[in-house]
């Protein structure tokens, strides 16, 4: 009883597949997956690519030096020097906007930094949405809100402390390689 409903419900229910029992299923469509590096979306407005001890790198191969204010399409230098200098007059911009944001990223610099709590509470009374998280992850979560379409904001301020990966020393490595190679149209003076 199960099979015969089965069968006749496999045109409907199953359109992509060809299901026979016994046998592997089968894609029948030529669609393809497509990976895109958001970083390289001009269209999504300003991404952050990587960042320092000093500072940030953008998509547009702007360097800001020290902490900042990015939105979607502006990149502000942010006056402040670590997440305890954070509070109600320094967020101000962030409030103080029309449109309002739909999200606020804060990126405080080092795991275990801390930022009053009346300040958060500050923000949300002001109808923002807060995310408070290291400066590695806020960069990521900004740019991938930011590609999404949506209005957010990232206030952050950069590390004291850095962990290098291995992949970090391999593409520093390939960087210096591919230094000195030398090119075919090169001219030698």
């Amino acid at each position: 009883m199960l099979l015969r409903a089965i069968s006749a419900s496999r045109n409907i229910l199953l359109p992509r597949f060809k299901c026979a029992f016994g046998q592997p299923v089968r894609w029948e469509t030529t669609d393809r997956s497509v990976v895109k590096v958001l970083n390289l979306e001009t269209d999504a407005g300003l991404m952050v690519d990587s960042f320092s001890q000093s500072g940030f790198r953008l998509n547009n191969g702007m360097m800001v030096i020290g902490p900042m204010a990015i939105f979607p399409k502006t990149v502000l230098s942010w006056r402040v020097n670590s997440s305890y200098d954070i509070n109600e007059d320094s967020l101000s911009l962030f409030y103080l906007l029309e449109p309002k944001i739909d999200l606020l990223i804060i990126g405080i610099g080092d795991k275990g930094s801390t930022v009053d709590t009346k300040v958060i509470q500050f923000m949300k009374n002001k109808g923002i949405n807060i995310e408070l998280m290291p400066t590695e992850s806020a960069c990521t979560t900004f740019n991938f809100l930011n590609q999404e379409g949506r209005y957010v904001a990232g206030a952050l301020i950069p590390p004291i402390s850095l962990s290098i990966r291995e992949d970090d020393v391999v593409q520093a490595e390939r960087r210096r390689r591919k230094l000195f190679v030398s090119q075919d149209d090169d001219e030698v003076f």
